[in-house]
């Protein structure tokens, strides 16, 4: 919930939440997205690495969320933003500006 505040006060509007990796694949086959902001533990053991992997093959670009840092990612995903927990709000402005120049 204050990831969804703090991106609605970044003017963003969000899309779900996803809470497993198979509503977070469903979503990033069938949604329309400018930007994901992806949370690599989704709890159960599961990952966001397959939602990722779907919207990398889209061209949606996205962001991981998470409390191990780069350890926490995939070797082959880490060329994408990593933002740790707990979120620092500038530190997430920043990278959508980022995301929005591209």
């Amino acid at each position: 919930m204050l990831v969804e505040d703090l991106l609605g006060d970044l003017g963003c509007q969000v899309v779900g939440p996803a809470s497993s990796a198979r509503e977070a694949a469903l979503a990033a086959e069938r949604e329309t997205f400018d930007f994901a902001l992806l949370d690599v533990n989704l709890g159960d053991g599961e990952t966001s690495f397959q939602a990722a992997e779907i919207l990398r093959a889209r061209g949606v670009p996205f962001a991981f969320v998470t409390g191990y840092g780069d350890q926490g990612v995939r070797p082959d995903l880490r060329d994408a933003p990593i933002l740790s927990k707990p979120i620092d709000p500038r530190q997430l402005a920043r990278v959508i500006d980022r995301i929005g120049e591209s």
